[in-house]
């Protein structure tokens, strides 16, 4: 520890902390702008100049290191440190252009306060001020006011450091730099939304927000993201009765200080036309709005003469795992009471042994800050960077403190970190975990295979923090029970924990309540395989979330189903009953993250039109059925029933595993041509689908095309010089056929094409996880 004073204080520090450091101790303030907390040291804006005793002149605050005895005056004490700063932001101030009125960033902007109090009444600069050719990046943040720049190189720093990709740098010196893009490129980090925080100007801003509401206008609201299973922790930003914007509200133990752009734009599927607000009933093929006490009749009597005539099994539950564990417990009590136990939350798990081998709650393992403390890694059939963003910045971390990753796919492509990777058909996955359980007792040092590196990576006894980390793609993997128990002995094998990155904002909330498939219920997959007579949808889109879209349709078209969801098209193919249930922005609720964290959350808006909470319209309808009695639906109010959730999840979470153990059958590679398993990113959740910026983006673009590998692409005979427009194939998949654009992507595996799981695409083939015939069209 240095001990120093500051402003006449007596402070003590850890040796090699910066000035800044020690004055943000001290609860003062010194004016900044390039310094962040979480970015590396720039020195670049000189705002917060200081003077320290002995010194010649004022120096930076947040690039002076601590020294013993050292005398610091801040400009609270030290004319000098005043005035440097005032001189400092004249500069700042000669070029920014006078055009606060229509800033975006006006009323929350940095260098609006301190020239407040650090500027002058008038400039001394007469002379013309530079201009900066608008810069056209992208669907999601706008560069268009880049004369606002005061180069304090944030947003550069951020992509490099955190994101892990430069997208932006500075170009020319002097009064002629300024931030760009490479020669014209896009800004397409799936971060990227973090840069508008980040500025402290108006040069970067959102571009769904820009020109929409003013700061000042913004009532502020916490929430919990519903996009992905970290939880990230929401600004829900509201004017009137509308979510204007969403920022990060900081969290050190979930999501730090950033949120992924799913997170931060997926609001505008919030105001999706599709939505619907009363409650509809088809009959003769025509959608008619209805009353509350209507529909509810005729779905209590249509239920009832199902139950009557083929009985309660026949009846099932699906619900999306964005829904919250308080409506989840209450359409499994909802269920239960009229004597079924089919429901089932892991719409896209296509093995049927899984629910029954699986013992305990699959979960992260170990808390989401040790992400960044990693030393060896295995990621087994995850796509880091669209399935879970932030996670993957941690693991950039990790890496540059020369963590090993080792990654296990259907596509080596970039993570934007050093990382080993090995790119295989799906079906070939089991084969590589057991060549690889093979090597650690093998030892061979002079193996150079992706397995032996792996599993010599595993073994070594420096590597103190190891984890095998299973993919959404591996817990929907047709053989998942196999994988997850030679993933189990590796572990175990190589004092490893077992990180399952799960799917959904609830996925642990669904298996702490019970609304998975176990103890000899049916899952999805059955469900479907065997139809029921009568389905009840909560918050789903069968055709985008299961594991085989053209399967499940025909399952529903054939049977009565109630369909509690907020959007009109998700359901309007195949439901007889439209009940229109609120968003996770308008409803009280309750999350459970990967790490088994419970999350509650209040509504951020009013429900839209005569929309209701989910866990309101499973109360009534409990009631209409005569099922009061049943402790579950006694609840007035959204505690009520967190009382009853609160034991269950603290219970669940108490004894959470990812142990498996079944016998394991490794059958004849295949020859096929199989699809990538892939979820596309921004098509993972309802709300997330209807945001159109996202779908501008280039990631959301890739799910719109068939991607093909170098050997299939070279196969077809297509060339490499081929326009896109040009090169059309025709995918055939159990008997059904789609007409798609292809590009060549040289990432996947060898037999493997891209067809993304939620996209439109997809839901006109079978399996996500099947084999398919591809022919140019």
């Amino acid at each position: 520890m240095v001990e120093m004073q500051i402003d006449g204080v007596k402070i003590e520090m850890p040796e090699g902390s910066m000035v800044m450091d020690a004055v943000k101790q001290l609860g003062k303030y010194v004016p900044h702008f390039c310094y962040h907390k979480k970015l590396s040291i720039a020195a670049s804006c000189r705002m917060c100049l200081v003077e320290v005793e002995k010194a010649p002149k004022p120096l930076p605050a947040c690039a002076t290191p601590v020294t013993p005895g050292m005398v610091v005056r801040t400009q609270v004490e030290s004319p000098k440190a005043a005035t440097a700063q005032k001189d400092v932001m004249e500069f700042l101030l000669l070029n920014h252009p006078l055009d606060c009125p229509i800033c975006d960033q006006g009323g929350e902007c940095q260098l609006q306060d301190l020239a407040v109090g650090y500027g002058g009444n008038n400039s001394r600069y007469h002379e013309e001020k530079r201009t900066v050719t608008h810069k056209e990046v992208g669907p999601l943040i706008s560069m268009e006011e880049m004369a606002r720049c005061i180069h304090c190189t944030r947003c550069v720093r951020f992509g490099q450091e955190v994101a892990g990709v430069m997208e932006l740098g500075m170009l020319g010196r002097g009064e002629h730099a300024e931030i760009t893009t490479f020669v014209g490129n896009t800004v397409n980090s799936e971060l990227s939304g973090n840069m508008i925080d980040l500025c402290p100007v108006g040069a970067i801003t959102s571009k769904p927000y820009r020109y929409s509401a003013r700061n000042w206008e913004l009532s502020r609201r916490k929430s919990i993201s519903a996009h992905d299973s970290l939880g990230s922790n929401l600004i829900v930003q509201v004017k009137g009765n509308e979510v204007m914007r969403i920022l990060p509200f900081e969290n050190e133990e979930v999501n730090d200080c950033w949120i992924s752009d799913r997170d931060r734009f997926a609001y505008e599927g919030l105001k999706s036309e599709d939505r619907v607000t009363e409650p509809m009933i088809k009959r003769d093929g025509k959608w008619t709005a209805v009353s509350w006490d209507e529909a509810f009749t005729y779905v209590v009597e249509q239920l009832k003469a199902i139950k009557g005539r083929v009985g309660a099994d026949k009846i099932g539950a699906l619900a999306s795992n964005t829904a919250t564990v308080e409506e989840l417990y209450m359409l499994k009590a909802l269920l239960n009471g009229l004597g079924s136990t089919h429901i089932d939350t892991n719409l896209r798990q296509s093995d049927e042994t899984l629910a029954g081998a699986l013992q305990g709650t699959p979960w992260l393992g170990m808390p989401i800050t040790a992400f960044s403390d990693v030393h060896v890694a295995l990621v087994v059939g995850s796509n880091l960077r669209e399935e879970h963003p932030l996670l993957a910045a941690r693991l950039r971390q990790a890496v540059k403190r020369n963590a090993k990753i080792n990654v296990l796919g259907s596509s080596a492509g970039d993570l934007l970190m050093a990382a080993r990777q090995n790119a295989l058909a799906p079906s070939a996955w089991l084969s590589e975990l057991l060549a690889i359980e093979a090597a650690l007792s093998a030892n061979d040092a002079n193996d150079t295979s992706f397995a032996a590196q792996t599993a010599r990576n595993l073994s070594d006894s420096r590597a103190k923090n190891k984890a095998v980390m299973v993919g959404n793609a591996v817990m929907n993997h047709p053989q998942a029970a196999q994988l997850l128990t030679v993933i189990n002995r590796i572990a175990a094998a190589t004092a490893s924990t077992i990180s399952v990155l799960t799917e959904g904002a609830n996925t642990v909330g669904a298996y702490a309540v019970g609304a998975v498939a176990k103890n000899g219920s049916l899952n999805a997959v059955q469900m479907f395989n065997a139809p029921r007579d009568a389905y009840v949808l909560l918050n789903v889109e069968p055709q985008f979330e299961s594991a085989n879209p053209a399967q499940a349709l025909k399952a529903l078209s054939g049977a009565f189903v109630v369909a509690m969801n907020a959007y009109f098209s998700a359901a309007s193919e195949y439901a007889d009953v439209i009940l229109p249930v609120t968003p996770f922005t308008e409803t009280a609720g309750t999350f459970v993250n990967a790490e088994g964290r419970s999350q509650a959350f209040n509504p951020v808006v009013k429900p839209r039109g005569q929309s209701r909470p989910a866990w309101k319209v499973l109360r009534v309808l409990a009631e209409r059925f005569g099922l009061s009695n049943d402790g579950s639906f006694t609840a007035n109010d959204i505690n009520d029933v967190r009382v009853l959730t609160d034991k269950v999840i603290a219970s669940a979470t108490a004894n959470q595993s990812n142990v498996l153990d079944v016998s394991v059958v490794v059958g004849q590679p295949s020859m096929g041509i199989e699809r990538s398993a892939r979820v596309a990113a921004y098509a993972a959740d309802a709300i997330t689908r209807r945001a159109e910026s996202l779908q501008q983006t280039d990631m959301a673009r890739s799910a719109q095309v068939v991607g093909l590998s170098a050997a299939v692409y070279d196969a077809l005979g297509l060339t490499k010089d081929l326009a896109d427009d040009e090169a059309w194939v025709i995918v055939e998949q159990d008997g059904l056929k789609v007409k798609a654009q292809a590009v060549l992507r040289p990432e996947l595996a060898g037999n493997v094409v891209d067809i993304q799981q939620g996209s439109l695409l997809a839901a006109q083939l079978g399996s996500q996880f099947g084999f398919v015939t591809v022919e140019r069209a």
